[in-house]
């Protein structure tokens, strides 16, 4: 199995997101490992290209980049937990401070430069707005003070409002920059785009709002080999339950795939693979390593051939009801990551 990625595309999308940011810079969102793509592969080559902020999770995954970019340029969004304060030096990226208790132990151990997190209403992490912010602040050295929206995917008021309180918080900040939008806050216009955007999903080629629709290419193919080509008579069942029946003669594969792998059973019954422009339609449900197709209108397919999966994020997330930002994070680790560039 194995995973195609589109370096190019990758570019292409942060620097159609730069463009679209206005006076900001786009930074890159880079946690769960690059969304499930290869987070030391995404930071070489958008690093390459010009993009200066890298946001992760955790400490680990900024130890994991060491060496590929200067650990300043990368932010830890979970700030430091008590007991992480000396990890946070040693590794030398900017931790986001989240909380009092979090600034007061930042302040203890000397930490220098930090980034700030305002809840402006997602309810996550965050000092409240309605707390003494400037008070809390005052004296830090804050390179990024940033918020985040919790409904820039859709035409909510919310949005709005999330502004209005950043704004009000920002006025007494001493930062050297500020930052709301995500992906899709940055389809909100030059009002949510401030200094910086930390775009995320929009990257790997997922589309979280319509304004972006014709701007972000896709950039991972799933490929999979034929394991074994069948030929089912009318009557014979397929997979577990017996959910598929073949209504006359017909032609199968049984793919090395299945929802270990993050092809989820969720496209039990709907999901389709490609062959040479011909769409194969899935058959039964998925199971945990295997998935069986439909080949009967691809008669040259034999064992060992790749076929590629039907994964349009957007569609698929249609069709589920399942995010874009889960079919990308949850791909397994048993795919061979093949950049093409």
């Amino acid at each position: 199995m194995r995973l195609v990625l589109d370096g190019a595309a990758l570019v292409a999308n942060w620097r159609a997101l730069d463009r679209l940011s206005g006076n900001a810079s786009a930074g890159a969102a880079v946690k769960a490992d690059g969304y499930g793509l290869g987070a030391a592969d995404v930071v070489t080559r958008l690093s390459a290209a010009g993009c200066r902020d890298f946001f992760v999770a955790h400490w680990a995954e900024a130890k994991a980049l060491a060496g590929l970019v200067d650990p300043a340029r990368i932010a830890v969004l979970h700030g430091i937990a008590p007991g992480e304060e000396a990890l946070a030096l040693a590794v030398g990226a900017v931790p986001v401070l989240n909380s009092a208790d979090q600034i007061a132990r930042w302040r203890s151990v000397g930490g220098g430069t930090c980034h700030v997190m305002i809840d402006s209403g997602m309810g996550r992490l965050g000092i409240d707005w309605r707390d003494d912010v400037a008070g809390l602040c005052a004296g830090l050295d804050i390179d990024l003070c940033m918020s985040h929206l919790a409904s820039a995917d859709e035409d909510s008021a919310q949005n709005e409002t999330q502004r209005q309180r950043f704004d009000q918080v920002r006025s007494g900040v001493n930062a050297r920059r500020y930052s709301l939008a995500n992906s899709a806050g940055i389809g909100l216009g030059r009002d949510y785009h401030l200094d910086c955007t930390r775009p995320g999903l929009a990257l790997y080629g997922g589309v979280p709002c319509a304004a972006l629709a014709d701007v972000i290419r896709p950039v991972m193919r799933i490929e999979t080999r034929v394991l074994q080509v069948r030929q089912m008579q009318a009557g014979d069942s397929i997979g577990y339950g017996a959910t598929f029946t073949a209504p006359a003669a017909m032609r199968t594969a049984t793919l090395a795939l299945g929802y270990a792998d993050g092809f989820k059973r969720a496209l039990s019954g709907i999901g389709g693979f490609t062959h040479n422009g011909t769409r194969l339609p899935l058959l039964g449900r998925v199971s945990m390593d295997l998935t069986c197709i439909d080949i009967s209108a691809a008669p040259t397919l034999r064992e060992g051939d790749w076929i590629a999966a039907e994964l349009d994020l957007r569609q698929v997330e249609a069709a589920t009801g399942i995010s874009q930002y889960e079919w990308l994070t949850q791909i397994g680790r048993r795919f061979d990551r093949v950049w093409v560039d």
